[in-house]
Order: C-alpha cells, then sequence, then structure tokens
C-alpha cells in the first residue's frame, strides 16, 4: 500500500484556456494565483483509492466546467443593415397642399418612427421621372416609392431592372396588358415580372359617390358641375362616382363635366367653372390639382357651393373656405404610414393594396361652416348610401365597371 503515503500533484493542464491554476481539497475547488502549483495530498486514512479518484475526477470536471464558462465569449451578434427609402414625387413639388405633400406626410412620419432612413426628390417634369428614380435607387434605397398615376411606366422600368429593391407606387395598378406582358396571369408575380411591386389604390368612386347624394340633396337648381383634371383613371373615378350617387338621389339632375389635360392651370378651372355656374349650376365638384383651385374660386366668388378633392380642402385653401361644404377625402398620407410601416416590419408584400371607405382610406371630409346649414334630411341621405356601399360596393362603381380599382 505504498502508493498511499506518496503526494501527487496536478501542475495545470496545458491546452485549456489558461486563466488561473486550481488547488483541489476534499472536491472543493479554490482559486488562487498562478504561480502556486496546485497540490494534492492524499492520505491513506481518509480515503481508498477509488474514492480518490472519483473526487479528483469531479474536481476536474468542476473546474473544467468552471473555465470553459467564464472563459468563452459569446459571439456579436450581426449588425441588423440599416434601411433607407427614397420617395419620387409627382409634379407639383412638395408643397401642393394635396397628393404630393400628404403622401410625402405620411411616409416620412413612418420612416422616422422607425428609425429609418429618408429621402425625397421632386420632380418638374414627367421628363425626369427615370432620372429621379435611378438617383435613389444609386444612393441607397431599399424602397423606393412613387407618387401618382403619371410614375406608372418609370417605376416599372425600375422595378424589372432591380429585382432586388422592392417598389410602391401611389394610385396605379399593374394589369395584362397594362404594365406587364398581356399573357401573364398577374403582373405582380415572377411570370408578370412585377414581383417586386406593390400598388397603392383608392376607391375614390365610393367617396365621390356620397359626394354626389350631398351635392344633389342641397342643388336648388337641380344642376351640378365637375371640374376635372386629366381624364385618366382615378380621376374618372371620382367624376362618374359623383355623378351617379347625385342620380341617386335625383334621377333628372342636370350634370355638367369637362375634363382640361392639366393639373396646374388654375384659370381655365376658373373659367369653365364659371362657365358652368352661367348656366346654371349651383353646385360644383372641382377635381383636379391647381386646375380644380380655379373652380374652387369660381364657386367662392359667385356664392355657390363646391366640394372639394383629395384632402380636407377647407384647411388646405381657405380662400374658398366658406363655399365648401365638404371634401372627398382619399387619404394617400394614411396608405403611405401603412405601407411604410409594413416594410418597417418585413410584412410588405407585392401585389394590389385596396384603401376603401371600409377602411376608412376614403371619405367625406367635415362639414365645417355648413354643419348646421345642410338639413337633416341630406346628412341622413349620406349616412343611407355610407351603408348602402358598405354592403355592395358595386353600387358606387361607374356603369359597366366590376372592379372599383381597376382601370
Amino acid at each position: 500500500m505504498e502508493w498511499l503515503s506518496r503526494r501527487y500533484s496536478i501542475r495545470g493542464i496545458v491546452g485549456i484556456v489558461c486563466l488561473e491554476n486550481v488547488v483541489c481539497k476534499k472536491v472543493k475547488c479554490e482559486w488562487v494565483p498562478a504561480s502556486v502549483k496546485m497540490n494534492y495530498k492524499i492520505e491513506a486514512k481518509e480515503l481508498n483509492r477509488e474514492e480518490t479518484m472519483r473526487r479528483v475526477l469531479l474536481c476536474v470536471l468542476c473546474c473544467l466546467s468552471a473555465i470553459v464558462l467564464s472563459g468563452c465569449e459569446q459571439p456579436p451578434e450581426p449588425e441588423k443593415k440599416s434601411l433607407k427609402i427614397g420617395m419620387v414625387l409627382d409634379t407639383g413639388g412638395d408643397n401642393d397642399h394635396g397628393f404630393n405633400e400628404y403622401s410625402l406626410r405620411g411616409a416620412r412620419e413612418a420612416a422616422e418612427k422607425h428609425g429609418i432612413a429618408f429621402d425625397y426628390v421632386t420632380s418638374e417634369s414627367s421628363t425626369i421621372f427615370e432620372r429621379n428614380l435611378e438617383k435613389v435607387i444609386g444612393e441607397g434605397a431599399d424602397l423606393i416609392f412613387t407618387v401618382g398615376f403619371w410614375l406608372a411606366n418609370a417605376t416599372a422600368k425600375a422595378a424589372l431592372r432591380y429585382p432586388e429593391r422592392h417598389f410602391v407606387i401611389m394610385d396605379y395598378a399593374y394589369y395584362p396588358g397594362q404594365g406587364c406582358p398581356e399573357a401573364a396571369a398577374d403582373c405582380y408575380t415572377k411570370e408578370g415580372g412585377l414581383q417586386n411591386v406593390t400598388s397603392l389604390i383608392f376607391s375614390e368612386d365610393q367617396a365621390a359617390y356620397l359626394a354626389g347624394v350631398l351635392a344633389a340633396c342641397m342643388s336648388i337648381n337641380s344642376t351640378i358641375g365637375t371640374v376635372a383634371g386629366y381624364e385618366i383613371p382615378p380621376v374618372v373615378r371620382f367624376v362618374e362616382g359623383f355623378e351617379k350617387g347625385a342620380r341617386s338621389v335625383s334621377p333628372d339632375i342636370v350634370t355638367f363635366k369637362q375634363y382640361i389635360p392639366d393639373f396646374y392651370d388654375s384659370a381655365t378651372g376658373y373659367a369653365v367653372g364659371t362657365s358652368f355656374l352661367i348656366k346654371g349650376a349651383d353646385v360644383l365638384f372641382c377635381v383636379g390639382g391647381t386646375t380644380g383651385l380655379g373652380g374652387l374660386k369660381a364657386a367662392k366668388e359667385n356664392g355657390a357651393m363646391a366640394i372639394g378633392v383629395d384632402v380636407d380642402q377647407y384647411l388646405t385653401y381657405p380662400e374658398a373656405g366658406s363655399a365648401l361644404i365638404t371634401s372627398v377625402m382619399k387619404n394617400v398620407d394614411v396608405a403611405a404610414r401603412i405601407v411604410v410601416e409594413d416594410f418597417a416590419t418585413g410584412r410588405l408584400k407585392a401585389g394590389i393594396r385596396h384603401f376603401t371607405l371600409k377602411n376608412d382610406a376614403v371619405g367625406l371630409a367635415p362639414f365645417h361652416d355648413w354643419a348646421q346649414r345642410i338639413p337633416r334630411e341630406c346628412v341622413d341621405k349620406v349616412e343611407a348610401a355610407k351603408q348602402m356601399i358598405l354592403a355592395d360596393p358595386a353600387i358606387s362603381l361607374p356603369d359597366g365597371q366590376k372592379k372599383s380599382v381597376k382601370p
């Protein structure tokens, strides 16, 4: 039993993270400076061989666990990629009190909320749409947001050139033969080529229908007029929805309308509006940016009633405030905010996003100065029409059109 009286020592473990040596005494681990050797004296009278080896093994395992746990650092988490949004505005500038300004406002607010870098460019004319798209793409935008019907072609071209980026276009939807191959079943697929595009479309006809109901109810002469901008799908939905709503109240109502091929011609808008008033119209629906403002001015100066468009124009065009009985709201700021929120949280998908009366994306603005002057009967008719549309959206559709959002 000579081995029982020997003194055993453990002089460190080569190949393990070198922190400190360890002294093991009766299976307890004690930390001591590295210069001190680790000695373990085994007394024959206390331990037999099997018990000694078991305790030494437990001590070593204990110490190794402590060394590994204390000496191994967790790998750093990979840095999250910084996101960036670039917006290309339609012509008209960033303070047009309408489409551009409100789209910009909604997108920028959502980007700031989520800490996403945001920038935008204005477009002096349609000839620089493609150049502006290349600019924001070249500056590293992950999401490219284009505002308006007129950017449809430039957006589709850029989306095809840069399939790794995502594009959002306000107020335009692509259909086979209209922005993608006619043979494609769906433009927003690999087959259609626009699988990286999201379109934001509004049911303008629904809110305009309500405005038509109100106009017909308020008109003393049973004659109304519409001063419109370009004859493009969104504007047509406004105009035809308005007229259909008016006819639902007064089938024999006289309706005037004129499309003016310019969104920034207030002089022509004023002249057209004035001509309708001379013919007996006493309510003007003005659809078409600055051109429409000319119509609002004509109504105000001639003591007629007016209905604005896109935003609450009582607030954005106070010069005509006293004439405005309401505005047909198209909440592009809400839509822009929603889509940027989806982008920030990884939920943004390709396809068409519909904004309707049901989700409060379109509707009528408050009556403001006219709140006490509009008869209860007219308010009730508007509310009844709203409930009918919610139950059956086809009610407000222009004749022959199956979908409210299809051009």
